[in-house]
């Protein structure tokens, strides 16, 4: 039985005027009214989709002509993935309408795509037919040049044969005039041959392709949904209908383009970034000349926080182990007495006639509690909505479409960055914030700088008027060298000694640019895990930040470099802890 939805609301008293309304609310679940006029087919087409992070709401329109009476009008383009709960109808009518209910159940149905593509199915079973008979007429010429090609191989070998009489003997000159004419009539059948053999191999592929585009198109009948509604005209009217629904195998992923102008001496930098939209759907319909819209909205996450239980806090309790020589007179005792459940067990069913099984099943242990999985819920702190431009198509095959949403010019601020340890490299940095408006959504992020493509990145979630760097690859043009000063290690103290670690470095730095440019050096020292081990900060320069983006040991040098101009920055530790002990560096 097919799962039957009738409206919240009855529109029985609502009269419509020329431009009234006709809306079918929240479907709910229960019985139908009775329908006594007959069916109206009626074919719709998808006019607009919304598409959410996760699943889309479609839209489809559709025209009918009612005269007066009850009809119901049956609409079985609606995919089988749609959600009942969430099918809608919407529309206008020129006169007087009384709704009865909606239905939907899902059936094996001719969909719509499958009869816009009879015509071509029939266009390509008429095309194969007239090239598998021109094959055959290109056949049967074949045949008839390599019958030719026989009949003259026989009457070539005449010459070679008796004359039957003596009055039938040919002149020297007639046999040349003969030969001749067999050699012309040998070669125009195999050229007739091989004419047709190259025809047919080229029909041969045709035939092909055609057979595999005829394989292509979609079956007659797939599972759809089927949407019946129930209404009354008390004149003769039209109507616009809007059907809506939601489906759940559709997405779309934010990408961006991040193109960076470094400028010159005279010129600023300048930073286009433009928002971009990756779409796929399977939802087994094609969206065709549609409009679309993109929404942050997440339909199906949770709408409300999550609930918290009472959390307590207790002392462990002591359990208290049992003397072995009880622990092993217990266990003597639960075996005879299992044994002697065994043996009583065996009695019964002897004196009942039955099999003895003398391996009873060990005592399960106690079941455990069955706790529910805790969801993780992604919230949303914004919800935005970005129609694209102009008309869209999407099939549904999965394919990625890509649409642009905006693009903006910033005016970031350039800056280098080094952790001469690790890399000899510099990289260039460009800071930049967004104006007010929608924040930037998570998503890969694609670097170009002076339009070359230098990497990919990844952009988190960014609300507007925040700063955030983004790398666009090495600077050339800022040269770093890294050299270590001192490592030296040794024992101080007379009473209680102790070991000593020290460690300096010089970074040397130049600006190559035109203009002045920040640069910031990170680099390390070592975080102690225990109070004995010390750890002292050595050296001339002092970090502009310590702990630097949150992590422990990680200091940050700031300097500001004209053109040309070198810096020399001098730095290092002193590690201490006492003689007896060893220590390890970690990673």
């Amino acid at each position: 039985m097919p799962r039957r939805y009738f409206l919240a609301r009855r529109f029985s008293t609502m009269r419509m005027a020329a431009t009234g309304s006709l809306l079918i609310g929240g479907i709910v679940l229960g019985t139908s009214t009775h329908a006594i006029a007959a069916d109206v087919p009626l074919t719709s087409k998808v006019d607009a989709v919304t598409v959410f992070l996760s699943g889309a709401e479609v839209t489809r329109i559709a025209k009918v002509n009612l005269e007066k009476g009850e009809h119901t009008i049956v609409i079985n383009d609606v995919p089988a993935g749609a959600v009942p709960g969430s099918i809608r109808v919407e529309g206008k009518a020129t006169g007087k309408l009384d709704i009865g209910s909606v239905d939907t159940t899902r059936k094996y149905l001719q969909r719509a795509e499958s009869q816009a593509a009879d015509g071509e199915r029939k266009t390509l079973e008429d095309e194969l037919e007239a090239l598998r008979d021109q094959k055959t007429a290109l056949e049967a010429q074949a045949l008839a040049a390599e019958t030719q090609k026989t009949l003259i191989a026989n009457l070539a070998q005449l010459p070679t044969r008796p004359s039957p009489t003596a009055s039938g003997s040919v002149l020297p000159e007639d046999w040349s005039r003969t030969l001749t004419t067999i050699a012309q009539g040998t070669a125009e059948a195999s050229r007739l041959e091989m004419d047709a053999r190259v025809k047919i191999r080229d029909l041969d592929r045709r035939i092909d392709d055609l057979d595999k585009k005829l394989g292509a198109l979609m079956p007659p009948l797939t599972e759809q949904t089927e949407v019946r509604i129930n209404l009354a005209a008390t004149s003769t009217l039209e109507a616009d209908l809007t059907i809506r629904y939601q489906v759940s195998n559709a997405n779309w992923t934010p990408i961006y383009d991040a193109r960076l102008v470094s400028g010159s001496k005279t010129d600023p930098a300048k930073l286009e970034l433009a928002r971009r939209a990756a779409i796929t759907q399977r939802t087994n319909e094609n969206w065709t000349d549609v409009t679309l819209e993109l929404s942050t909205a997440r339909p199906s996450d949770g709408a409300a926080a999550p609930v918290l239980d009472t959390q307590i806090v207790d002392f462990e309790p002591e359990i208290k182990p049992m003397p072995a020589p009880v622990a092993s007179s217990t266990d003597r005792l639960r075996k005879l007495q299992s044994a002697e459940r065994r043996a009583d067990t065996a009695q019964d069913q002897m004196s009942l006639g039955g099999a003895v099984d003398m391996d009873v099943a060990a005592l399960a242990p106690p079941p455990a509690p069955i706790e529910e999985a805790v969801a993780v819920m992604t919230a949303a702190p914004f919800e935005a909505t970005y129609a694209v431009p102009g008309k869209v198509s999407i099939p549904a095959t999965g394919e990625t479409k890509r649409v642009l949403l905006s693009s903006d010019t910033l005016a970031p601020t350039l800056s280098s960055r080094s952790v001469p340890k690790v890399d000899s490299n510099s990289y260039l940095y460009a800071t930049f914030q967004i104006a007010k408006g929608s924040p930037l959504l998570p998503g890969r992020v694609y670097l170009f700088r002076d339009g070359t493509f230098v990497g990919t990145g990844e952009l988190p979630l960014l609300s507007p008027e925040v700063e955030h760097d983004l790398g666009f690859g090495i600077d050339d043009q800022v040269k770093v060298r890294h050299a270590v000063l001192e490592e030296k290690r040794g024992e101080t103290g007379l009473i209680s000694t102790s070991r000593v670690d020290s460690r300096n470095f010089r970074v040397t730095v130049k600006n190559l640019h035109e203009r002045p440019i920040d640069l910031k050096v990170y680099d390390r020292l070592p975080v102690s895990q225990n109070q004995d081990i010390k750890v002292e900060y050595t050296g001339k320069v002092t970090p502009t930040a310590q702990n630097s983006d949150e992590k422990r040991g990680v200091m940050r040098f700031d300097a500001r470099l004209e053109p040309d101009e070198e810096k020399v920055l001098e730095y290092g530790y002193r590690i201490s802890w006492p003689a007896a002990k060893s220590i390890i560096y970690g990673p």
